[in-house]
């Protein structure tokens, strides 16, 4: 199973690496397009708005295709979406591509998540969505520390080639390797949105909305939040993330996602709180993004798990309901965090962040009730493979 879940981790490498570099490239994106930081870090926010609200409506028009088709199409937009972006001469150019590659990150993480559902037996759910999901955190260990320093020392643009390299590496492993996938799924746009009318599926969704916004509200402004040599604390960070989220994954199998979904949180809280702390030094800095990335993470598998405990027949619905919700999230980070940046400084995206992890933890602590003994484990699933 693992070797056919690999390509899928690849192409999410791709895509969390041409997102998530935004945030340590928003200076020489600023100089050559000559907007402010905070309008370079609505790149990231662009990107996660159309993300999320194109990530339903891309479902329903490829419901009838196999996964492994929607995969190759997701990957080649994806693809020609960053070439356009490392291409476009001026900010609104930009802005609209960034759009384009949003659409093809829409298709393929939901559908790649869905695909290791559907290859993973039961009891091994937890570990085989962390590693399709582990991409994502890797890129933030490697593809965004390594496209930062590319940044600062070509440009900017040759960082967004590198995402082009690296969607073409997905699109041939996923051509390779990923099989032939059938999920059932309804190509009725209006179906894709039903499960909302089960409080338990908008707990789930506002939970994950809430997490990203606090999260992403520092992560997206990192730059403007620390004295000290960028490139070092992203890489702590995203090593943190490959740990946390892998762990995730076997403590999701083994002692439920309710658990690690509360700690997860409420350590997060904590560390964001601990940001001015963190900038006193570098070695505080590394700990501190170690330790925030690990803790973060965490809480990915857990929240995809119960969505799947949520949703036992609509699992593709489900999945991408919940991508849409973090993207949601990164989009309220983008906004609202660019808005403290101007308006208070570093400190006011401290208060907002920290904030908003505090008010994810109390909504999830009131909502979210422990699922019956059995109930993940028992979700059922159509496949042809």
């Amino acid at each position: 199973m693992s070797s056919r879940l690999y390509p899928l981790a690849l192409g999410n490498f791709a895509v969390g690496t041409g997102m998530f570099v935004t945030a340590g490239l928003l200076a020489p994106i600023s100089q050559d397009l000559d907007v402010s930081l905070s309008a370079a870090g609505q790149l990231m926010t662009v990107f996660a708005l159309a993300y999320a609200l194109l990530s339903p409506v891309l479902a329903a028009l490829t419901a009838r295709l196999s996964r492994r088709r929607v995969l190759l199409i997701a990957l080649a937009v994806f693809v020609v979406g960053n070439m356009l972006t490392a291409l476009a001469p001026t900010y609104p150019l930009v802005m609209v591509t960034r759009v384009i590659a949003a659409a093809g990150a829409a298709m393929f993480t939901p559908t790649a998540s869905g695909v290791a559902n559907a290859l993973s037996s039961p009891e091994r759910r937890g570990r085989a969505l962390a590693l399709v999901m582990g991409g994502l955190s890797v890129s933030s260990a490697i593809g965004v520390p390594l496209g930062t320093w590319l940044g600062s020392a070509s440009s900017w643009r040759a960082t967004i080639w590198l995402v082009v390299a690296l969607g073409v590496l997905g699109f041939v492993g996923v051509a390779a390797v990923v099989p032939d996938v059938m999920i059932e799924a309804t190509g009725r746009l209006a179906d894709r949105f039903a499960p909302l009318a089960d409080r338990r599926v908008v707990a789930v969704l506002t939970t994950q909305l809430l997490l990203f916004a606090a999260g992403f509200a520092a992560y997206t402004y990192i730059g403007s939040l620390f004295d000290l040599p960028l490139p070092a604390i992203l890489w702590a960070w995203g090593i943190g993330g490959v740990v946390g989220n892998q762990v995730g994954g076997r403590f999701t199998d083994k002692y439920g996602p309710r658990r690690m979904v509360l700690i997860g949180m409420a350590a997060s809280t904590v560390f964001l709180a601990l940001i001015p702390v963190a900038n006193l030094a570098l070695p505080v800095a590394l700990v501190w993004a170690l330790c925030w990335g690990a803790l973060g993470w965490l809480v990915a598998p857990a929240q995809q798990y119960r969505t799947v405990a949520a949703m036992p027949h609509n699992v593709p619905i489900g999945l991408g309901l919940l991508s849409s919700a973090q993207y949601v999230g990164l989009f309220v980070a983008g906004i609202a965090g660019g808005l403290a940046l101007d308006g208070y400084g570093r400190a006011g995206v401290v208060v907002l962040a920290t904030g908003l992890a505090l008010a994810a933890l109390l909504f999830t602590l009131v909502t979210y009730r422990p699922e019956p003994t059995g109930s993940a484990s028992e979700s059922s699933k159509r496949v042809s493979v």
